[in-house]
Protein backbone atom coordinates (compact mmCIF):
# COMPACT_ATOMS: atom_id res chain seq x y z
CA UNK A 1 0.00 0.00 0.00
CA UNK A 2 1.40 3.43 -0.93
CA UNK A 3 0.89 5.95 1.95
CA UNK A 4 1.35 9.64 1.12
CA UNK A 5 3.14 11.49 3.94
CA UNK A 6 2.36 15.49 2.99
CA UNK A 7 5.55 17.42 3.10
CA UNK A 8 5.35 20.43 5.60
CA UNK A 9 4.65 23.27 2.52
CA UNK A 10 1.33 21.01 1.68
CA UNK A 11 -1.79 21.67 1.71
CA UNK A 12 -5.23 19.02 1.45
CA UNK A 13 -6.58 19.09 -2.25
CA UNK A 14 -9.58 20.65 -0.73
CA UNK A 15 -8.28 24.01 0.80
CA UNK A 16 -6.29 24.96 -2.64
CA UNK A 17 -7.41 28.05 -4.70
CA UNK A 18 -9.26 26.20 -8.12
CA UNK A 19 -7.13 26.71 -10.77
CA UNK A 20 -9.16 28.70 -12.61
CA UNK A 21 -9.54 30.73 -9.96
CA UNK A 22 -5.82 31.42 -9.80
CA UNK A 23 -4.94 31.29 -13.42
CA UNK A 24 -7.33 34.09 -13.82
CA UNK A 25 -6.01 36.36 -10.88
CA UNK A 26 -3.52 38.22 -12.81
CA UNK A 27 -6.32 39.41 -15.92
CA UNK A 28 -8.84 40.49 -13.16
CA UNK A 29 -5.95 42.36 -11.39
CA UNK A 30 -5.58 44.37 -15.03
CA UNK A 31 -9.04 44.46 -16.16
CA UNK A 32 -9.44 46.38 -12.55
CA UNK A 33 -6.54 48.72 -12.94
CA UNK A 34 -5.52 48.23 -9.17
CA UNK A 35 -1.79 46.89 -8.77
CA UNK A 36 -1.82 46.39 -5.50
CA UNK A 37 -4.91 44.01 -4.97
CA UNK A 38 -2.87 41.57 -4.46
CA UNK A 39 -1.20 42.70 -1.31
CA UNK A 40 -4.50 44.14 0.17
CA UNK A 41 -6.60 40.70 0.03
CA UNK A 42 -6.02 37.81 1.82
CA UNK A 43 -5.93 34.07 0.13
CA UNK A 44 -9.39 33.34 0.69
CA UNK A 45 -10.75 36.95 0.64
CA UNK A 46 -9.54 36.60 -3.31
CA UNK A 47 -10.94 33.37 -3.15
CA UNK A 48 -14.67 35.08 -2.73
CA UNK A 49 -13.73 38.18 -4.95
CA UNK A 50 -12.79 36.06 -7.42
CA UNK A 51 -15.26 33.46 -7.70
CA UNK A 52 -17.94 36.10 -7.46
CA UNK A 53 -16.55 37.70 -10.50
CA UNK A 54 -15.94 34.22 -12.27
CA UNK A 55 -19.65 33.24 -11.63
CA UNK A 56 -20.73 36.12 -14.05
CA UNK A 57 -17.92 35.00 -16.74
CA UNK A 58 -20.79 33.26 -18.84
CA UNK A 59 -21.95 29.84 -18.96
CA UNK A 60 -18.98 28.42 -21.03
CA UNK A 61 -17.23 28.35 -17.35
CA UNK A 62 -19.31 25.73 -16.47
CA UNK A 63 -19.16 23.11 -18.97
CA UNK A 64 -15.34 23.00 -17.27
CA UNK A 65 -14.57 19.65 -16.32
CA UNK A 66 -17.12 18.34 -18.82
CA UNK A 67 -18.25 14.63 -17.92
CA UNK A 68 -15.67 12.27 -19.43
CA UNK A 69 -16.80 9.69 -22.08
CA UNK A 70 -16.08 6.46 -20.91
CA UNK A 71 -16.01 4.48 -24.31
CA UNK A 72 -12.65 6.19 -25.79
CA UNK A 73 -10.19 4.63 -23.35
CA UNK A 74 -5.95 5.06 -24.08
CA UNK A 75 -3.23 2.01 -24.00
CA UNK A 76 -0.68 4.44 -22.72
CA UNK A 77 -1.03 7.58 -19.86
CA UNK A 78 -1.93 10.52 -20.29
CA UNK A 79 0.77 13.34 -21.80
CA UNK A 80 2.06 15.55 -18.91
CA UNK A 81 0.09 18.62 -19.89
CA UNK A 82 3.03 21.06 -19.60
CA UNK A 83 4.34 19.64 -22.67
CA UNK A 84 1.07 19.80 -25.02
CA UNK A 85 1.03 23.40 -23.96
CA UNK A 86 4.94 24.18 -25.00
CA UNK A 87 5.46 21.81 -27.75
CA UNK A 88 2.91 22.87 -31.03
CA UNK A 89 3.43 22.72 -34.68
CA UNK A 90 1.05 25.77 -35.01
CA UNK A 91 3.29 28.12 -38.32
CA UNK A 92 0.98 30.92 -37.92
CA UNK A 93 3.45 31.67 -35.34
CA UNK A 94 7.06 29.81 -36.05
CA UNK A 95 8.15 26.74 -37.16
CA UNK A 96 9.73 26.70 -33.71
CA UNK A 97 7.46 23.54 -31.98
CA UNK A 98 9.22 25.31 -28.19
CA UNK A 99 8.55 28.88 -28.54
CA UNK A 100 4.68 28.39 -29.94
CA UNK A 101 3.44 29.37 -26.25
CA UNK A 102 5.47 32.55 -26.01
CA UNK A 103 4.41 34.14 -29.40
CA UNK A 104 0.77 33.50 -29.01
CA UNK A 105 -0.09 36.79 -26.67
CA UNK A 106 -1.30 38.72 -29.21
CA UNK A 107 -3.87 36.38 -30.77
CA UNK A 108 -7.20 37.85 -30.33
CA UNK A 109 -9.45 34.76 -29.47
CA UNK A 110 -13.06 36.85 -28.53
CA UNK A 111 -14.82 37.59 -30.34
CA UNK A 112 -14.85 34.61 -32.30
CA UNK A 113 -16.87 33.78 -35.02
CA UNK A 114 -17.25 30.51 -37.59
CA UNK A 115 -19.31 31.05 -41.17
CA UNK A 116 -20.88 28.09 -42.42
CA UNK A 117 -22.13 28.38 -45.83
CA UNK A 118 -21.95 25.99 -48.95
CA UNK A 119 -24.29 23.43 -49.79
CA UNK A 120 -26.05 23.64 -46.49
CA UNK A 121 -29.77 24.24 -45.29
CA UNK A 122 -29.26 27.15 -42.37
CA UNK A 123 -26.36 29.20 -43.88
CA UNK A 124 -25.00 31.64 -40.77
CA UNK A 125 -22.26 33.08 -38.95
CA UNK A 126 -22.27 31.63 -35.76
CA UNK A 127 -20.45 33.45 -32.55
CA UNK A 128 -18.37 30.47 -31.24
CA UNK A 129 -19.60 31.11 -27.63
CA UNK A 130 -23.67 30.67 -28.92
CA UNK A 131 -21.74 27.58 -30.91
CA UNK A 132 -20.70 25.75 -27.82
CA UNK A 133 -23.95 26.49 -25.45
CA UNK A 134 -26.09 24.71 -28.01
CA UNK A 135 -24.10 21.55 -28.89
CA UNK A 136 -23.62 18.52 -26.54
CA UNK A 137 -19.99 18.75 -24.52
CA UNK A 138 -17.92 15.85 -23.52
CA UNK A 139 -14.60 15.17 -22.71
CA UNK A 140 -12.81 11.96 -24.77
CA UNK A 141 -9.35 10.43 -24.45
CA UNK A 142 -7.42 10.13 -27.75
CA UNK A 143 -4.30 9.32 -29.09
CA UNK A 144 -2.45 11.86 -31.46
CA UNK A 145 -0.14 11.42 -33.67
CA UNK A 146 2.28 13.64 -35.61
CA UNK A 147 3.11 13.55 -39.55
CA UNK A 148 6.89 13.64 -37.72
CA UNK A 149 7.12 10.78 -36.46
CA UNK A 150 6.13 12.15 -32.37
CA UNK A 151 2.76 11.49 -30.74
CA UNK A 152 0.81 12.33 -27.33
CA UNK A 153 -2.31 10.93 -25.42
CA UNK A 154 -4.89 13.96 -24.85
CA UNK A 155 -8.03 14.82 -23.04
CA UNK A 156 -9.64 16.74 -25.33
CA UNK A 157 -13.00 18.85 -24.75
CA UNK A 158 -15.15 19.09 -27.51
CA UNK A 159 -18.82 18.29 -29.50
CA UNK A 160 -19.07 15.59 -31.79
CA UNK A 161 -18.77 17.47 -35.27
CA UNK A 162 -21.85 15.23 -36.50
CA UNK A 163 -24.00 17.10 -34.42
CA UNK A 164 -22.77 20.39 -35.22
CA UNK A 165 -23.68 18.90 -39.60
CA UNK A 166 -27.10 17.90 -38.27
CA UNK A 167 -27.74 21.32 -36.89
CA UNK A 168 -26.59 22.99 -40.44
CA UNK A 169 -28.39 20.70 -42.20
CA UNK A 170 -25.89 19.72 -45.35
CA UNK A 171 -27.47 18.90 -48.84
CA UNK A 172 -27.32 15.48 -49.61
CA UNK A 173 -25.24 16.53 -52.65
CA UNK A 174 -22.62 17.93 -50.32
CA UNK A 175 -19.89 15.09 -50.90
CA UNK A 176 -17.26 17.42 -49.00
CA UNK A 177 -16.57 19.85 -45.73
CA UNK A 178 -13.73 22.66 -46.42
CA UNK A 179 -12.84 24.61 -43.19
CA UNK A 180 -10.25 27.53 -43.31
CA UNK A 181 -8.26 29.27 -40.38
CA UNK A 182 -7.55 32.37 -39.16
CA UNK A 183 -5.75 35.28 -41.31
CA UNK A 184 -4.37 37.56 -38.89
CA UNK A 185 -1.10 38.25 -39.62
CA UNK A 186 -0.36 41.55 -37.37
CA UNK A 187 -1.15 38.99 -34.69
CA UNK A 188 0.54 35.98 -35.56
CA UNK A 189 4.17 36.78 -36.54
CA UNK A 190 4.65 33.52 -38.51
CA UNK A 191 2.61 34.74 -40.90
CA UNK A 192 4.55 37.35 -41.86
CA UNK A 193 7.80 35.78 -41.87
CA UNK A 194 6.81 33.19 -43.62
CA UNK A 195 4.50 35.22 -46.68
CA UNK A 196 5.54 32.33 -49.03
CA UNK A 197 3.05 30.02 -47.62
CA UNK A 198 -0.66 30.10 -48.72
CA UNK A 199 -2.28 31.53 -45.90
CA UNK A 200 -4.97 31.17 -44.28
CA UNK A 201 -4.36 27.50 -43.35
CA UNK A 202 -7.46 25.28 -45.09
CA UNK A 203 -8.52 21.55 -44.63
CA UNK A 204 -10.88 19.00 -45.73
CA UNK A 205 -12.52 16.45 -44.88
CA UNK A 206 -15.28 13.68 -46.81
CA UNK A 207 -18.38 14.26 -45.68
CA UNK A 208 -18.33 10.48 -44.29
CA UNK A 209 -14.87 11.51 -41.98
CA UNK A 210 -16.82 14.35 -41.02
CA UNK A 211 -19.48 12.24 -39.73
CA UNK A 212 -17.55 9.54 -37.81
CA UNK A 213 -17.83 9.48 -34.55
CA UNK A 214 -14.41 9.97 -33.89
CA UNK A 215 -14.51 13.80 -35.78
CA UNK A 216 -15.01 16.24 -32.83
CA UNK A 217 -14.35 19.98 -32.90
CA UNK A 218 -12.43 21.10 -29.63
CA UNK A 219 -13.15 23.46 -27.55
CA UNK A 220 -11.33 22.36 -24.46
CA UNK A 221 -8.07 20.39 -23.26
CA UNK A 222 -7.54 18.77 -19.68
CA UNK A 223 -10.59 19.86 -18.33
CA UNK A 224 -10.65 23.61 -18.90
CA UNK A 225 -10.75 25.93 -22.50
CA UNK A 226 -8.36 25.17 -25.51
CA UNK A 227 -5.21 27.60 -25.10
CA UNK A 228 -4.16 29.64 -28.11
CA UNK A 229 -1.34 27.61 -28.78
CA UNK A 230 -3.02 24.27 -29.00
CA UNK A 231 -5.77 25.84 -31.61
CA UNK A 232 -8.08 28.07 -29.49
CA UNK A 233 -11.19 28.80 -29.43
CA UNK A 234 -11.95 25.78 -31.82
CA UNK A 235 -10.10 23.54 -33.86
CA UNK A 236 -11.03 19.74 -35.26
CA UNK A 237 -9.61 16.38 -34.37
CA UNK A 238 -9.66 13.10 -36.23
CA UNK A 239 -7.47 11.07 -34.11
CA UNK A 240 -6.94 8.28 -36.85
CA UNK A 241 -5.23 10.76 -39.15
CA UNK A 242 -2.23 12.69 -39.53
CA UNK A 243 -2.50 15.81 -36.69
CA UNK A 244 -2.32 18.55 -39.38
CA UNK A 245 -5.41 17.42 -40.64
CA UNK A 246 -7.03 18.66 -37.23
CA UNK A 247 -7.05 22.60 -38.29
CA UNK A 248 -7.10 24.83 -35.36
CA UNK A 249 -8.55 28.75 -34.62
CA UNK A 250 -11.40 27.76 -37.44
CA UNK A 251 -13.14 30.37 -39.33
CA UNK A 252 -15.27 28.89 -41.80
CA UNK A 253 -16.74 25.83 -43.01
CA UNK A 254 -18.21 25.51 -46.16
CA UNK A 255 -19.73 22.39 -47.29
CA UNK A 256 -19.12 21.60 -51.39
CA UNK A 257 -19.36 18.68 -53.78
CA UNK A 258 -15.83 19.18 -54.87
CA UNK A 259 -12.97 17.65 -52.94
CA UNK A 260 -11.37 20.80 -51.70
CA UNK A 261 -7.58 21.51 -52.10
CA UNK A 262 -5.65 21.40 -48.66
CA UNK A 263 -2.91 23.26 -47.33
CA UNK A 264 0.60 20.78 -47.05
CA UNK A 265 -1.32 18.61 -50.15
CA UNK A 266 -1.16 22.09 -52.26
CA UNK A 267 2.54 22.72 -50.71
CA UNK A 268 3.75 19.28 -51.28
CA UNK A 269 1.12 16.53 -52.92
CA UNK A 270 4.28 13.66 -53.09
CA UNK A 271 4.66 14.44 -49.13
CA UNK A 272 0.96 14.90 -48.05
CA UNK A 273 -2.33 13.38 -49.51
CA UNK A 274 -5.74 14.55 -49.17
CA UNK A 275 -6.13 11.68 -46.58
CA UNK A 276 -3.58 11.57 -44.35
CA UNK A 277 -4.27 7.89 -42.49
CA UNK A 278 -2.21 6.81 -39.93
CA UNK A 279 -0.23 3.95 -41.44
CA UNK A 280 3.11 2.40 -40.26
CA UNK A 281 3.34 0.76 -43.60
CA UNK A 282 3.39 3.80 -45.76
CA UNK A 283 6.45 5.92 -44.96
CA UNK A 284 6.84 9.67 -45.43
CA UNK A 285 9.41 10.19 -48.19
CA UNK A 286 11.88 11.54 -46.04
CA UNK A 287 11.17 9.18 -42.73
CA UNK A 288 9.45 5.70 -42.22
CA UNK A 289 6.35 5.90 -40.26
CA UNK A 290 7.11 2.39 -38.61
CA UNK A 291 7.34 4.21 -35.12
CA UNK A 292 6.58 7.18 -33.01
CA UNK A 293 8.54 8.94 -29.63
CA UNK A 294 5.99 10.26 -27.70
CA UNK A 295 6.36 13.44 -26.09
CA UNK A 296 8.51 14.96 -23.94
CA UNK A 297 9.99 11.48 -23.51
CA UNK A 298 9.75 7.38 -23.37
CA UNK A 299 11.15 4.55 -25.68
CA UNK A 300 9.58 4.29 -29.09
CA UNK A 301 6.12 3.33 -29.87
CA UNK A 302 5.29 0.60 -32.44
CA UNK A 303 3.03 2.84 -34.81
CA UNK A 304 -0.68 1.59 -35.15
CA UNK A 305 -2.51 1.54 -38.18
CA UNK A 306 -5.10 4.07 -38.12
CA UNK A 307 -3.79 5.03 -34.98
CA UNK A 308 -4.95 2.63 -33.57
CA UNK A 309 -9.08 3.49 -34.26
CA UNK A 310 -9.20 0.68 -36.99
CA UNK A 311 -12.45 -0.47 -35.74
CA UNK A 312 -14.09 3.08 -35.70
CA UNK A 313 -12.88 4.26 -39.46
CA UNK A 314 -11.54 1.31 -41.66
CA UNK A 315 -14.94 0.60 -43.03
CA UNK A 316 -14.49 4.37 -44.60
CA UNK A 317 -11.76 3.03 -46.91
CA UNK A 318 -12.64 -0.13 -47.95
CA UNK A 319 -12.10 -0.49 -51.99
Amino acid sequence: MLIKIPRGWEIPEREATPEEIFTNRRQFVKKLGIAGIGAAVTLSGWDRVAAAILDHRGDNDKIYPAKRNPKYVLDRPLTDESATAHYNNFYEFTTDKERVADLVEKFQIRPWTVEVTGMVAKPKTYGVDELIRVMPVEERLYRHRCVEAWSMAVPWTGLPMKAFIDLVQPSSSAKFVRMVSFNKPEQAPGMRTQSWYPWPYYEGLRMDEAMNELTMLVIGIYGHELPKQNGAPIRLVTPWKYGYKSIKSIVKIEFTDKQPPTFWNDIAPNEYDFLSNVNPKVPHPRWSQATEQPIPGGPRRPTLLYNGYEEYVAHLYKV
